[in-house]
């Protein structure tokens, strides 16, 4: 018996090497062949599960924290490694990369200005996102190009009105302002009470808040910013550019706002030295937090005003999260934005970043809930968000921002009237428009 089975064995063995023998040159090239589709396949099954790595690069504010990252990995299997980039260092740095063909991460942090510059250089791969959310998340529109959704906003920052109630109070003003012309009245009796030297906070340096400023004042003022062909509307814009002279000549603006920072023109509200503010959603946070705040308990958020009652849009300058057109793993990186902008992790967020949420249904139970405090009107004005950019953000945004921002701080200098500014930013928009 014993025999019989050593006898196979040879056998067996014989013919192994005959049929190795017979292959000749080929066996091993095909062997190679086969053990490589066998590695694609495995590696195909593996990210078709889940799993892999992707890099994100974003600000500091919007990193999540190492618990979350952790819990996104025990979900998906898909590690995210972290690169913290600088928000003034990530365009430039996408721009850099992008034009080598090189993907400056997989995830990457999308400003609201960018949008139209990156997508006229083909650098974001669209984003699928569903009806419901869309309906949900108005500043999404600020995203989208030709119905291409290219980010999705994770933070929300649109424009809402302030106004120190007590001071109202002290000059026996009734009720809160409903128009922009109320504004500029009780602005003038607080400066002649002398409760407010200067009651209205308005950024005049030669910078990006001055020119968006000038954008929602105007489109709260008369609900147009831009005419369809991308020119500027001469009697919206026009109109708020005179009022901000006025605002100037009455001395009813702190000179101080002419070359300081837009962001340090908007704080004197939270100082007191100023009344009235239309400014970021994050002035509602700061309004109660005592390191920022001086006078907590009398700044109230309300609607931005309009015409000739309360205005029917605001304008939202949101941040998102985008793929880019050359990473490798997109399909992973889609992933992580749907988890990271997902209702959940909104609220969460919320609590480990400060973050705003996006999907108003969040945003409301925050409010509802009393995580948000002295919400005032927060929840009424973020069902209000519209873009005032008739066929999306556009890829000259930044240019056309400078020649903006240039000619408000030229007025605010005494260099031009409002006429003379005006006519130098449109010649210039209408330039840019053509050529685009």
């Amino acid at each position: 018996m014993k025999k019989k089975v050593l006898s196979l064995f040879l056998v067996v063995s014989m013919a192994a090497m005959m049929a190795a023998g017979c292959g000749g040159s080929t066996s091993g090239d095909e062997a190679s062949d086969a053990k490589e589709e066998k590695a694609d396949t495995e590696k195909t099954e593996e990210e078709s599960a889940g799993g892999g790595s992707i890099t994100l690069m974003a600000p500091d504010w919007a990193i999540p924290t190492d618990e979350q990252l952790a819990q996104f990995k025990d979900e998906t299997g898909i590690e995210v490694v972290v690169n913290e980039v600088g928000w003034d260092d990530i365009r430039d740095k996408m721009v850099t990369a992008a034009a080598g063909g090189q993907a400056v991460a997989d995830v990457v942090e999308v400003d609201w200005s960018w949008v139209g510059e990156f997508y006229a250089a083909d650098w974001l791969e669209p984003l699928e996102v569903s009806d419901e959310v869309k309906a949900d998340m108005p500043t999404l529109e600020t995203f989208t190009k030709d119905g291409k959704v290219l980010a999705v906003p994770y933070a929300n920052d649109y424009r809402l009105s302030y106004y120190n109630t007590k001071q109202y109070e002290d000059a026996d003003i009734k009720e809160e302002p409903k128009t922009w012309d109320e504004v500029y009245e009780n602005c003038k009796t607080l400066k002649k009470k002398g409760i407010c030297d200067y009651p209205f906070a308005l950024p005049l340096n030669a910078e990006e808040k001055t020119s968006t400023y000038l954008m929602w004042l105007a489109y709260t003022m008369n609900g147009v910013v831009f005419n369809d062909d991308g020119t500027l509307n001469k009697d919206s814009v026009l109109a708020a550019l005179k009022y901000e002279e006025k605002l100037i000549k009455d001395e009813l603006v702190d000179p101080a706002d002419k070359t300081s920072s837009g962001m340090d023109a908007y704080r004197r509200i939270l100082s007191g030295s100023a009344n009235f503010l239309t400014g970021p959603t994050s002035f509602v946070s700061k309004s109660t937090n005592e390191e920022e705040c001086s006078v907590i308990g009398q700044i109230m958020p309300i609607l931005v005003p309009g015409k000739d009652d309360k205005a029917t849009v605001t304008m939202a300058l949101p941040e998102g999260l985008g793929v880019t057109k050359f990473s490798e793993n997109k399909d992973a990186a889609k992933k992580f934005i749907e988890w990271y902008t997902s209702a959940d992790m909104q609220e969460k967020l919320n609590a480990s970043n400060t973050a705003i949420p996006t999907l108003n249904s969040v945003l409301k139970k925050l409010i509802d809930n009393g995580t948000i405090q002295n919400a005032g009107a927060m929840m009424e004005e973020a069902e209000l968000i519209v873009s005032p950019f008739p066929g999306g953000v556009p890829a000259y945004y930044a240019e056309m921002s400078n020649a903006m921002y240039n000619a408000i701080n030229k007025m605010a200098l005494g260099e031009m009237t409002a006429d003379e500014a005006y006519a130098e930013m449109e010649k210039k928009v209408a330039e840019l428009a053509a050529a685009e």
